[in-house]
């Protein structure tokens, strides 16, 4: 340790990023070394700020970026020109960003044009297919070769990384920050779970419910109408079964989603939920169909099954741990999966019972102590 204080920006723009970076917001402001400052681009609005109010974090800088219909490649230009002034003005020692948005590819891109070491957490996820997901994949594969620390969630990871060529000293274990995260809002949530509750009070609490969440661009269109074909067979198969889908605001997602379930008498589209609301949701659940990385991670950490209408997910672990499947957007598939697990007490339990390959709630810390040491060295 060489005294001096670090200056690290950490950088954001989804609801799914600030998830897993407050936690690490949180552990570097609570060092005497660190001096931290956070950049939101705002990719996502609503849904970004409703993660931060939970957190307590507030952007220093926020590009508020954000527009109706627009293009991958404008945003991925204006997060390049935005971050970049950004740093100009705080001249950071590191920047951090997470996972495999547009923001962290971009973010990672400006500070490496402005010579200032990346920091990626949740580094080393692969599907090695360009198109699933999209942009996603490629996006996380660029920021690798950006970053000079690689902070990875599972040794799977961390062995694609040093396959790769990454060097074994810039690659570095440290389990999931959403598990952090999870456990932090679990708290939380079950000290106002009345309130809460209160707003789902058109939920039978004797009925099962199945959560749904859904929005990667590789299902617009043929994609999203088998998985709604799907969810149709099963609440018509089940009419006891409570089905609840806090519905995604990209029309794309939203328009055949109201097209194929509207009018069901037990299935709820809903608007989508805060963060705490939706742990509530999850941890009420009898298991959850999705599309999401973050929730793939979640749902083992709450004791859920968790099927994912994906082809292909570069969260493995889950899948060769037991507590998730693929079950891409075959609407059979999706439909047999769903039932077997409401008709089969020996499989529910297979997977609800299955060990959690993505943490133990201190990987912030962790990283806290590798950014601190890394940095002290240079």
């Amino acid at each position: 340790m060489n005294g001096k204080r670090h200056s690290i920006l950490v950088c954001f723009g989804t609801r799914p990023e600030a998830i897993k970076l407050c936690p690490v917001v949180r552990e570097l402001e609570g060092r005497p070394d660190c001096e931290v400052r956070v950049c939101a681009t705002a990719q996502h609005r609503e849904m970004l700020d409703q993660v931060l109010d939970v957190f307590g974090v507030r952007p220093d800088r926020d590009l508020d970026l954000m527009s109706p219909g627009q293009s991958l490649e404008g945003l991925t230009a204006a997060v390049v020109e935005g971050v970049s002034a950004v740093i100009d003005e705080d001249l950071p020692d590191a920047l951090v960003v997470q996972g495999d948005t547009t923001t962290t590819f971009a973010a990672a891109l400006a500070a490496f044009y402005k010579r200032v070491p990346v920091a990626h957490v949740e580094a080393g996820l692969r599907t090695y297919d360009p198109t699933a997901p999209f942009p996603e994949e490629i996006n996380r594969q660029l920021t690798t070769r950006l970053a000079r620390w690689h902070f990875a969630p599972t040794e799977k990871a961390r062995d694609a990384l040093l396959a790769e060529g990454i060097s074994s000293e810039e690659v570095f274990t440290v389990g999931n920050t959403v598990v952090d995260a999870l456990l932090s809002a679990r708290e939380r949530v079950s000290a106002m779970s009345g309130e809460i509750a209160a707003r789902f009070e058109w939920l039978d609490e004797g009925a099962d419910m199945l959560l749904v969440t859904g929005h990667r661009r590789e299902s617009f269109g043929e994609g999203f109408d088998r998985v709604f074909g799907a969810i149709r067979q099963v609440a018509e198969a089940k009419p006891d079964l409570q089905i609840v889908y806090p519905v995604h605001l990209n029309p794309r997602v939203r328009g055949p989603a109201e097209r194929l379930l509207e009018g069901l008498p037990n299935v709820r589209l809903i608007e989508p939920q805060d963060y705490l609301a939706f742990v509530w949701l999850m941890d009420r659940s009898r298991l959850i169909l999705t599309d999401s990385g973050g929730v793939q991670e979640e749902a083992p950490t709450l004791g859920k099954p968790v099927l994912v209408t994906r082809e292909a997910t570069e969260r493995t672990e889950a899948v060769d741990a037991g507590v998730a499947r693929l079950v891409g957007t075959d609407e059979q598939l999706i439909v047999g999966s769903i039932l077997g697990l409401l008709e089969d007490p020996e499989r529910y339990e297979r997977m609800s019972g299955g060990k959690n390959p993505f943490g133990d709630g201190g990987s912030a810390s962790r990283i806290g102590d590798i950014l601190s040491r890394v940095l002290g060295d240079a």
